[in-house]
């Protein structure tokens, strides 16, 4: 179900947005995923929107002096910078419950700021594409996912979610992740091909885990974009592409698999007593979408296939991710 962010949200964001010009131009992106939108249920990853602002760092920001002292990273190799801010929401299948369901997943919103750093290295016949992310904040009831869910449930007359009593509760989070891919870049009857193998971590008390996947894209126009665009747990994709041009498109599949060693949203609490669930160690995606790109403007969309992320869990989740972009 489709939810709204509140005033608080809307105000936070609107101070990443604000933030003093730092090139030329930037690109905003919107990126809401919800379950609705693949799968047409309401639970576990239910909802999240996050509002990005990118933009390609100048000599002396502070992004290529952070590079230049990165093991691994150069300063001409910095792309583009992105300061992002969000909201998701989780809760068990049947929210209409107000007792805890003990086999389910908890209830838990969270609220987080984040800036992600990014590279792209064009080679013969071949290039790579590196993330680096740190994000910071809260999950509990500080984060509001109790009052933003039953305002749009309200709003949109569904059903009314009542165990909100049983979310996790506030603890403040730290999170460092990084992805790097290796695309291999050919033709194909007239048409871009990329596809090669990725490989990530993630770092913190949210989550910490390790991933691999395989992804492919075909289509017109790619190297006016980065890669394929990321969903939770992920930290961030970087949504930038080249402006001007005409039109581009590109389809897009990735699979990832994920060793999970440390999940606060399944596992629960670090330091206090909450809900919790048995999570599964070994977790995979399947996702496809499409991206369309006219001169200024970018829509994104994809659908993931989760496999199931804990023990008691009945079956895999499915959700969207539409993303829209454009530079200001």
């Amino acid at each position: 179900m489709a939810i709204f962010p509140s005033r608080a949200c809307i105000s936070l964001a609107a101070v990443v947005a604000c933030l003093p010009a730092l090139s030329q131009a930037d690109l905003y992106s919107l990126k809401i995923e919800n379950d609705v939108i693949a799968s047409g249920s309401d639970g576990h990853y239910t909802n999240g929107f996050e509002l990005m602002r990118s933009f390609k760092p100048q000599a002396d920001h502070w992004s290529v002096r952070f590079a230049e002292a990165m093991p691994g990273w150069r300063a001409q190799e910095v792309d583009n910078i992105a300061y992002r801010f969000g909201h998701q929401i989780y809760t068990p299948n049947e929210i209409e419950e107000p007792e805890l369901i003990e086999d389910d997943r908890p209830y838990a919103g969270l609220l987080f700021a984040g800036v992600s750093m990014f590279a792209d290295n064009q080679h013969q016949g071949w290039r790579e594409t590196s993330g680096l992310h740190l994000d910071v904040g809260i999950v509990g009831p500080a984060a509001g996912g109790k009052k933003i869910q039953r305002w749009g449930h309200d709003a949109t007359d569904s059903d009314e979610p009542k165990g909100w009593d049983n979310q996790l509760r506030n603890e403040p989070f730290v999170n460092l992740g990084y992805q790097k891919r290796w695309w291999l870049q050919h033709n194909l009857a007239g048409l871009d091909l990329e596809y090669g193998p990725s490989a990530g971590l993630a770092l913190g008390n949210l989550y910490s885990y390790g991933s691999a996947g395989l992804g492919i894209r075909l289509g017109q126009g790619l190297s006016r974009s980065f890669s394929i665009p990321a969903v939770a747990p992920a930290q961030s994709g970087s949504m930038f592409f080249d402006q001007g041009g005409g039109f581009a498109w590109s389809l897009f599949a990735n699979l990832e698999g994920r060793y999970m060693a440390h999940n606060m949203l399944l596992e629960g609490n670090t330091f206090k007593n909450s809900h919790s669930v048995d999570s599964r160690e070994w977790v995979g995606d399947a996702k496809v979408g499409i991206a369309l790109t006219w001169n200024e403007w970018q829509l994104a969309f994809a659908s993931v296939w989760r496999t199931h992320e804990f023990q008691t869990q009945d079956e895999h989740d499915q959700f969207g991710s539409l993303t829209i972009s454009a530079w200001f």
